[in-house]
């Protein structure tokens, strides 16, 4: 694995005023030699406040070990809520798509199988690009005239609609505290499903307490009214953000926190007194990220043991979508 990190943007390219010196970037997991792999891009939860780690490394890992060469896409958050982000994620990953698709041969991918996995709010950038790909330009002129539509994407627990069962933190922090209504419609993601959206695999759990399962109902009947090629698996039980649901994600262990790096920025930033924070608040960003070097226990041992029930269950989802994606990439290649 190579473990490099390759930014999306170049200088002059990306201004989003809170990002402190941060550039979008995805950190690569890439198989030695030339074979030609499909790609994955791991998109991260986090309720567009920060990109979790716990749905970074470990997913990467998962496929990779499925032969894909996979990409964990750390796009632009709003920590603090003072600027909301509007289309600037949505223009980040899909700038991360036509970069791998015409630097194909570069990243030893197929680019007729470039699919997503977006977790939660990564849920709801990746459900975003595949709805959207049709409206974002990239002004860069090697990626103008590249597509931006993945061919595939995985939505797990997502965040999709900014009605009824909205995720209301991730709507904020996208949109503002005061978004207008097209704004609103806009990244309601039910309504925009067609024909040509991309096939998309969406799981969940039935007791998920942080962003209710009538978000992948949603988008599930949405893709079954277009015609769109869908599967949908509903779990009986389980918490919001299970990622991989293994023993590995219950213990924490994540790996090295690289999709924090605009946290990490951001902290050190109101530290050093640049910013109306007080230092303190820095240093409480760093330690409630464990970026202080901690590692913090989240659930009390009875919690901790509801939660392992659940996983023998919850956890096969990976070899159900690697299974589902598998059909899709035969199907694709019969159309070849």
């Amino acid at each position: 694995m190579t473990g490099e990190k390759i930014l999306l943007w170049q200088e002059g390219e990306y201004s989003y005023p809170a990002a402190y010196g941060f550039v979008p970037f995805m950190t690569s997991y890439i198989h030695e030699g030339k074979e030609e792999r499909p790609a994955m891009i791991v998109v991260p939860g986090g309720a567009y406040r920060n990109v979790s780690p716990s749905e970074g490394h470990l997913p990467a890992e998962e496929f990779y070990r499925a032969g894909y060469n996979v990409f964990v896409l750390a796009y632009t958050v709003n920590l603090l809520g003072g600027e909301p982000l509007r289309f600037q994620p949505l223009n980040d990953i899909a700038r991360a798509v036509r970069m791998l698709r015409a630097h194909a041969e570069r990243y030893s991918i197929d680019p007729s199988k470039i699919a997503l996995c977006g977790f939660s709010a990564g849920g709801h950038l990746a459900a975003s690009l595949c709805v959207h790909y049709g409206d974002i330009p990239d002004g860069r002129h090697e990626y103008r005239m590249v597509p931006a539509r993945p061919d595939a994407a995985i939505l797990a627990y997502p965040v999709i609609t900014t009605g009824e069962y909205a995720h209301r933190d991730s709507v904020t922090a996208l949109l503002g505290e005061n978004p207008g209504e097209d704004e609103l419609a806009y990244m309601s993601l039910e309504h925009h499903v067609t024909a040509d959206t991309p096939p998309c695999f969406i799981w969940q759990t039935v007791t998920d307490a942080t962003v209710p399962v009538e978000n992948s109902y949603a988008f599930a009947k949405a893709c079954r009214k277009a015609g769109t090629v869908f599967a949908h698996h509903v779990f009986s039980g389980g918490i919001h953000g299970m990622s991989i649901a293994t023993e590995t994600w219950l213990a924490r262990d994540f790996g090295v926190p690289y999709t924090l790096e605009q946290i990490r920025l951001l902290a050190d930033t109101i530290i050093s007194g640049a910013l109306k924070y007080p230092p303190e608040q820095g240093r409480q960003i760093l330690e409630d990220f464990g970026l202080d070097g901690q590692k913090n226990e989240k659930w009390e041992p009875e919690m901790k043991e509801q939660i392992r029930q659940t996983l023998g269950e919850v956890g096969i989802w990976p070899r159900l979508a690697e299974e589902w994606l598998a059909k899709i990439w035969r199907e694709e290649e019969k159309r070849k």
